[in-house]
């Protein structure tokens, strides 16, 4: 893979919880399946581009030692080792060159190898979709924030516990960075025109 490029794709707990049916301990608002063949269209054209991706997968040990506080809130047990609703979603797995990060909280920064993996890559720019919007998404949206990445978040590749609590977290992150909502189609466009690829998106205080 090309590692040239300054904008990674990061698929945050893109699994198949979401679009299964029963109850799986975390409330997904509708669209899911929709939502899962966009992110699949996305992939191939950042793979197409030279954009690594790089996947976040949420997974907790059946004894429930690692989960700390998650539980103290609306969530119930979720994401156990050995579960079909923990596994990537279909279509939505990495290849033999890229990343699967593991985490054990929201944020796809803590306590984990991705800030490696990105100053690694080079990466400014992280195109970010998954679940939820309103729990790890803004999390981790606001932890790169705060390491100074520019973060685009495509709103209708994401997906919250509701479509309330997805709307409100989408303000939130809006309020950090103003053009931070982007579309599928924008993303899609700007990886087919190499917008994500070239150094013109990197910020001047970012290179000096």
């Amino acid at each position: 893979m090309d590692n040239s490029s300054t904008t990674a794709l990061i698929l945050i707990d893109v699994q198949r919880g979401e679009v299964l049916a029963g109850e799986h301990g975390v409330p997904h608002m509708p669209g899911g399946h929709e939502r899962h063949e966009r992110i699949r269209a996305l992939l191939a054209a950042a793979r197409q581009a030279g954009v690594p991706p790089v996947f976040i997968q949420e997974v907790h040990k059946r004894s429930l030692v690692d989960f700390g506080r998650e539980l103290d809130g609306s969530e119930g047990v979720h994401c156990l080792e050995g579960e079909v609703a923990t596994e990537l979603a279909e279509g939505l797995v990495p290849e033999a060159d890229e990343y699967l990060i593991r985490k054990r909280r929201y944020s796809a920064f803590f306590a984990t190898e991705l800030e490696l993996v990105l100053r690694s890559y080079g990466v400014l720019t992280l195109l970010l979709v998954g679940a939820l919007t309103d729990v790890c998404v803004h999390y981790t949206f606001a932890d790169a924030h705060q390491r100074d990445y520019r973060c685009r978040v495509l709103s209708d590749c994401v997906g919250g516990s509701s479509y309330e609590s997805h709307e409100a977290a989408l303000r939130a992150m809006t309020y950090l960075q103003r053009d931070c909502l982007i579309t599928c189609a924008d993303a899609l466009e700007g990886l087919a025109d190499d917008t994500y690829a070239s150094p013109a998106t990197i910020p001047a205080e970012m290179t000096t």
